[in-house]
């Protein structure tokens, strides 16, 4: 096992998508008086992964607005709608050159915050394992780590394909961290009233509003 005490991690925010499903960007979808892209970017800079790099491409120019200010990178895919693979790639060539390791993580759950991301680092350092993955809901997902050994793969998944494709290939060798929060991502409307009642029962989230055209 090989303990890493100075490597470099850097951050994949994606948030190209055209939220099809959902009918309006859950990008700009509110929750605790922020934008879910708003609060994935903070969540994002609360941890100890450096750069932050933030993929769009739906309505790009929307969106940028919503981490302007902030200490961030953005890139444009110009292919988005080809699938979020294209989208990696492009978060991960912006990081390419600088970083030893990239965690993935997507705008839309809500839940992941900068203790979240900073615990998969952490046993990225401590178990000498070259991915480790969130476990949530009898899966595996993101958010996830991927060591640079990782960055080639990531870079030629085929455009439709998410990381949890390379995740299946190497899972017999991945660190796992338990994550039950990260069952939560916004797709539907049913997963929006998931979040409201999340968002009502508790003491921490004072609000959840509904971007323009979204029904309540």
């Amino acid at each position: 096992m090989t303990r890493r005490n100075h490597s470099t991690t850097g951050i994949v925010i994606l948030a190209a998508g055209a939220s099809t499903r959902l009918g309006t960007p859950k990008q700009l979808l509110n929750f605790g008086g922020r934008s879910l892209l708003r609060r994935a970017a903070e969540s994002a800079l609360d941890s100890v992964c450096r750069p932050v790099v933030v993929v769009l491409g739906a309505e790009a120019d929307r969106l940028a607005g919503e981490v302007s200010g902030l200490p961030v990178q953005t890139v444009v895919n110009g292919r988005w709608n080809s699938g979020i693979g294209s989208s990696i790639r492009a978060g991960i060539e912006t990081l390419e050159g600088g970083v030893d390791a990239a965690v993935i993580m997507l705008c839309d759950q809500p839940l992941v915050t900068g203790p979240v991301i900073d615990a998969i680092v952490a046993a990225y350092s401590a178990s000498g394992r070259s991915i480790v993955v969130s476990e949530y809901a009898g899966t595996v997902g993101v958010p996830a780590l991927f060591s640079r050994a990782h960055f080639t793969e990531l870079m030629t998944l085929a455009d439709d394909a998410g990381a949890k494709a390379l995740i299946n290939k190497h899972l017999a060798d991945a660190h796992r961290i338990p994550f039950e929060n990260g069952a939560l991502d916004i797709d539907t409307p049913k997963d929006v009233a998931h979040l409201r009642a999340i968002a009502e029962s508790s003491g921490d989230i004072a609000e959840l509003g509904t971007p323009s055209g979204l029904a309540s």
